[in-house]
């Protein structure tokens, strides 16, 4: 199964999911020791992943054909039509 390339919304709200709940543990634990924030950096990750993916995702373009009035491009036909001049 081939994954789809990530959006710009899908990263953005990954990002700044993974920045802003890092930075709440942080404060929050008051942590100081190495293995505490990387226990909080690798819980921000799996944040930011969780909600980078149920992002929705956007759908494909739909291809509409468009029609344009008969009677518009028969006036457009005779508007367009060559002028024959005499040399």
């Amino acid at each position: 199964m081939i994954m789809p390339r990530p959006t710009a919304a899908q990263l953005a709200y990954g990002s700044c999911t993974v920045i802003f709940s890092t930075l709440a543990m942080l404060l929050l634990s008051q942590t100081s020791s190495g293995a505490g924030i990387a226990v909080i950096a690798v819980a921000a990750l799996l944040l930011g992943l969780l909600v980078a993916m149920t992002v929705p995702m956007p759908k494909k373009p739909r291809v509409v054909a468009v029609r344009k009035p008969a009677r518009a491009h028969a006036d457009r036909e005779q508007a367009e039509e060559p002028v024959l001049t005499q040399s």
